[in-house]
């Protein structure tokens, strides 16, 4: 890969891309002789391939016909064109469909003070960051990444597009920025860095540079249609922190030392630009939501508990990282301190740290964000939102809400309890909607991203309302 210190070459300087140099670095153990089956990160299995990335509009006339969707992300790390046509699709923010939804959050319950409203019509609408210039990037598992702008700042999108259609996604479902603005996005297995995001997404060619070659997050022969929405986070330590579920209810025994020698079933770390991976943190069976607690080194994640244990057990979980190297129980632990039944006769790790919050039993806790914002009264300040998507496994639903947990000075859990809830009808049990991930607007109020009915809303607080 090439250095480089200039994104325009002359006018716009970003000494961040510079950090981007990205030589890759073997993950733990790569290399070594192992009887992985050819599963090892960057080997392919020819049984298992990758997800195959969605259509790109408009390609091949530039660069002849059948230009591979790699080559295109070649040409951009060049700062070349692509021939991606200009007219980038765009989807409507009015009609049928969005007074539909706005219709169903009439039945969203709040605290007193706060109101909830359509923000934008989103299709897929999964983990969101938010820029510097308040451009909202919204991953999704299938092939699209959406930019969401707010042009007038009245607090309802006017535009939501595709983000670098040029390139082929798959499974897009993590987004985190940099202090520096350079926007992460995880996909099932390849993470690819886009400088100056809020600058170039107005085109369909953007300023990209490949952090994990794909094939390279995750040992090929364990890419799995389960648990393989990845997400992300840039640390205190200016280090990429990814979670990575594993593609099991509850592995084998057989696949434990691979997997906590890659990481599958943890969280792993790494330097911007790829190198010196290791294992952060293991246990863990799919986290699909983690944030760093504001000053301080806490990473504090979301975890789901095993499926098929019967509709109350075992509970959902909350769980706080305060060192590298702590182990979270799973899959001894199927959620909680309930033991699983494949494990049962196993001794678990004796400092296998407990959540912080059982949470719901099948609620699917997602995303998670500290409040950093100034809208919402203090006792929200610094206050933990996540998302809960809702129970599949369970014969009565649950979830499908925003919960909050509202911690002491010492950062020990005060109280857990529902902040937005009205997304699962009391009576017909059917979902209206399916709550992923939360983010902090730069005015300080919450973002919730729905991709069940395609959408993301803004809760915003009035104290005259109250």
């Amino acid at each position: 890969m090439k250095n480089r210190t200039s994104l325009l070459g002359a006018g716009l300087l970003l000494a961040s891309v510079a950090s981007l140099a990205l030589a890759q670095q073997p993950l733990p153990g790569q290399g070594v002789p192992a009887n992985t089956g050819g599963s090892m990160p960057g080997e392919t299995a020819p049984s298992v391939r990758p997800p195959a990335p969605g259509p790109v509009q408009g390609q091949g006339r530039a660069q002849g016909q059948g230009q591979a969707q790699g080559d295109n992300l070649d040409r951009l790390q060049q700062f070349r064109t692509t021939g991606t046509s200009l007219q980038i699709e765009t989807v409507p923010q009015d009609g049928r469909r969005a007074e539909a939804l706005r219709r169903n959050l009439e039945r969203i319950r709040l605290p007193e003070g706060f109101r909830i409203d359509l923000y934008a019509v989103v299709p897929d609408a999964r983990h969101m960051a938010v820029g510097a210039a308040g451009v909202v990037f919204v991953g999704t598992r299938k092939t699209r990444v959406w930019a969401l702008t707010d042009r007038d700042r009245d607090r309802v999108a006017d535009e939501v597009k595709v983000f670098a259609p040029s390139i082929g996604f798959s499974v897009p479902n993590g987004l985190c920025f940099s202090p520096d603005g350079i926007l992460y996005v995880v996909e099932h297995n390849r993470v690819v860095a886009f400088p100056a995001a809020e600058f170039f997404y107005e085109s369909p060619d953007v300023a990209a540079e490949v952090v994990v070659p794909q094939g390279g997050l995750v040992p090929a022969a364990e890419e799995s249609f389960n648990h393989g929405a990845r997400v992300c986070r840039i640390g205190p330590d200016n280090k990429l922190y990814i979670s990575l579920g594993q593609p099991f209810n509850v592995p084998p025994a057989a696949k434990m030392e691979l997997y906590d020698r890659v990481g599958l079933s943890g969280i792993v770390r790494m330097d911007r630009d790829g190198k010196n991976r290791e294992v952060y943190a293991r246990g863990i069976r799919n986290s699909v939501g983690i944030a760093f607690r504001p000053d301080s080194n806490e990473l504090w994640f979301t975890d789901n508990q095993v499926d098929g244990m019967g509709d109350n057990i075992p509970p959902g979980e909350i769980n706080r990282i305060t060192a590298a190297g702590q182990h979270f129980g799973f899959p001894w632990y199927g959620g909680g301190t309930v033991r699983t039944r494949e494990y049962a006769d196993r001794q678990p790790p004796a400092n296998a740290v407990p959540p912080v919050v059982e949470t719901q039993n099948h609620a699917a806790d997602l995303g998670i964000t500290f409040y950093t914002g100034r809208m919402f009264p203090e006792e929200y300040r610094g206050a933990i939102f996540n998302a809960q998507h809702g129970s599949w496994n369970r014969t009565e639903p649950v979830g499908a809400r925003v919960m909050v947990t509202l911690l002491n000075p010492d950062g020990s859990v005060k109280e857990h309890k529902p902040f937005a809830e009205g997304w699962l009808d009391d009576e017909t049990n059917e979902y209206l909607g399916r709550p992923v991930d939360v983010a902090v607007l730069r005015d300080g109020s919450l973002l919730v991203s729905d991709d069940m009915a395609g959408a993301v809303y803004r809760i915003s607080y009035d104290r005259g309302r109250r």
